[in-house]
């Protein structure tokens, strides 16, 4: 969803990571240049801060998803446009984030295509466990029973799409993968994903 749905220029990224920063200075009791620090590292071994939290510290998960979430949306531009092919699709849509809950209801709504996405498969669903492990790539399928060789995965992040890949899903990379390696397990490489679905015949996405 972040970064995927809305172009990254946006900025909302960066109001999320600068509340995760905080909460990792105020949590952890480090300088803002040593919590940035290990923020990325979290990321990058965990696939979330949360995860490298919970794996090395007592953190209150509840106040850590309602905190960092807790950011204005006025830079996430609507885009009807997006809608529209959202719902040309001939398939089933459904959003699968790291990201809390509530936090990606708003920013559907905010973007107008919540009615695009049969469901939303957010960070509780998957107990905390956040993408790219594979266990919570195959909750998510089982939970709305898709099958992955008839389906298709964007993300912003490259390694969040190897289990996808390895799954049988086709991937589809929107963004330039955030400076890290284009693999094998990528199919597809998009700077939008509005520009990659107007591109799309109904024969391809079939």
């Amino acid at each position: 969803m972040d970064d995927t749905l809305y172009p990254r220029e946006q900025g909302l990224m960066r109001l999320v990571q600068a509340r995760i920063n905080a909460f990792v200075v105020e949590a952890v009791g480090l300088e803002p240049e040593a919590a940035a620090a290990m923020q990325r590292q979290f990321l990058d071994e965990h696939g979330t801060t949360l995860a490298g939290l919970m794996a090395n510290y007592a953190v209150d998960t509840e106040r850590f998803l309602r905190e960092v979430h807790d950011v204005p949306l006025d830079g996430v531009e609507p885009n009807p446009r997006l809608a529209e092919r959202l719902k040309a699709l001939p398939g089933r849509c459904y959003v699968f984030t790291n990201g809390a809950r509530d936090y990606a209801h708003r920013v559907l709504e905010r973007i107008g295509v919540a009615d695009c996405f049969e469901g939303v498969f957010a960070i509780e669903d998957g107990d905390l466990t956040p993408k790219p492990n594979p266990a919570t790539f195959r909750r998510m399928l089982e939970q709305f029973g898709i099958d992955p060789h008839r389906s298709a995965f964007f993300e912003d992040t490259s390694k969040n799409l190897e289990p996808a890949k390895a799954l049988g899903m086709a991937t589809v990379l929107i963004g330039d993968g955030h400076g890290k390696p284009i693999g094998p397990h990528i199919d597809h490489v998009a700077p939008d994903l509005l520009d990659f679905l107007s591109d799309l015949s109904f024969k391809d996405a079939a």
